[in-house]
């Protein structure tokens, strides 16, 4: 098994593995341990890919969500991709601010150069037009904070991700 990560910055952290069983038995070991009685985590599985939320006890707005694709390589090799970041409804509205804010930076641009062509008052898109930019680095920083937050949440999907593959069958 070979784990490739991507860097420490990104927002939603990602990762590959290599494995020498094929996708069925990977796909059936978090199928049996999933289902076992012990698991605390909620999951989905279809067809190839599995995504496994944290308990609903232990959740919160931060709380990441774990999203694998299992998918055949060549021979009887398997490739693993895992995606963790928030949930879909957190990752959605963060998006949509994120564009909300563009759109406005792009109007108050032009109506900063508009007003400043025919010479009339350009105070409020230019304090518009500056304060986005700010605006957009505290989403940013916001969204670090968020993903710090639900840290150790991630690093308990990441080791019952990897308890899951290591399993024998």
């Amino acid at each position: 098994m070979q784990e490739e990560r991507n860097s420490n910055i990104h927002l939603r952290p990602r990762f590959k593995m290599e494995f020498e069983e094929n996708k069925e038995q990977l796909i059936n070991k978090f199928h049996d341990n999933l289902n076992d009685g012990e698991c605390k985590y909620c999951s989905k599985i279809v067809d190839g890919h599995i995504i496994i939320d944290v308990p609903k006890e232990n959740s919160h707005f931060w709380s990441p969500q774990l999203n694998i694709q299992v998918e055949k390589a060549e021979g009887e090799k398997t490739i693993v991709k895992g995606l963790f970041g928030p949930k879909p409804t957190v990752w959605t509205f963060f998006m949509f601010i994120h564009f909300a804010a563009a759109v406005a930076f792009i109007g108050f641009s032009i109506m900063w150069y508009v007003k400043y062509t025919i010479k009339q008052d350009t105070t409020l898109a230019m304090v518009m037009t500056i304060s986005l930019p700010v605006f957009w680095f505290i989403l940013y920083f916001l969204g670090r904070m968020g993903k710090r937050t639900g840290h150790k949440q991630m690093d308990e999907l990441h080791s019952f991700m990897m308890k899951t593959l290591d399993k024998k069958l």
